[in-house]
């Protein structure tokens, strides 16, 4: 006789998703990341969307995408219910399914799309960063959602970094656009340890809230313009 909580663990577990772009990357961590920063202008329009991914603060790599690069991923990404798409009053609008399509609850994604948006780092610098999109209560709760990330039975979304040289805690990178290679994985460490922008004697908090209002100021341009063409 099959009990309900046999047949429930006969059930195999889903298949990992396939590997997304950087691009389609970048264009998912960015509609995640303005949900919680730009609630007011979101969904977001293709221009503010465009705006986000070129961003020049809080982004690594920076990246320069075409309108027409932006609209590839995002037929990619609506293809496998990661964004959806919504008729605005004058313009087409877009926003994440992330939590439903990748199956990991808020936290994760919260995570997920900083990681995809900044590079590799450690888990206190992901409590910072992480900040507007979600509070963690402190650094184990971090710690505790990437090693379920980093667990998962269908497959990893992230994996933890050797420590570096001179380094007290380890980096994590994000596994959306597949495994790196050995070779890509050492720069992303390499490259995350140089010195940020504030190393000359910046504060760190008036230059993130100074990133922060550029980046509202940028939508807020797209924004804009997409009102003036139309």
């Amino acid at each position: 006789m099959t009990t309900p909580d046999s047949t429930a663990a006969a059930t195999p577990a889903p298949a990992a998703p396939a590997p997304l772009t950087s691009n389609e990357a970048r264009v998912l961590a960015v509609l995640v990341e303005k949900r919680h920063t730009v609630p007011d202008t979101y969904p977001l329009s293709l221009n503010a969307l465009q705006a986000g991914c070129n961003q020049k603060t809080s982004r690594d790599p920076v990246m320069e995408l075409s309108e027409a690069e932006v609209l590839e991923a995002l037929d990619a990404l609506r293809r496998r219910s990661l964004a959806i798409e919504s008729s605005g009053a004058r313009v087409m609008r877009y926003e994440e399914n992330a939590r439903r399509a990748l199956g990991v609850p808020s936290e994760s994604v919260a995570l997920l799309a900083t990681l995809a948006l900044r590079g590799p780092q450690t888990a206190a610098e992901l409590r910072s960063h992480c900040e507007r999109l979600h509070r963690f209560s402190d650094v184990s709760a971090v710690e505790g959602f990437l090693d379920e990330l980093a667990s998962r039975p269908q497959g990893a979304y992230v994996r933890q970094l050797p420590r570096l040289p001179g380094s007290r805690e380890s980096r994590w990178m994000h596994l959306l656009c597949g495994e790196p290679s050995v070779d890509a994985a050492a720069l992303a460490a390499v490259r995350v340890s140089e010195p940020g922008p504030w190393a000359g004697g910046v504060d760190a908090q008036a230059f993130a809230r100074l990133s922060e209002r550029v980046e509202r100021l940028e939508v807020e341009l797209a924004e804009l313009r997409t009102r003036l063409g139309d």
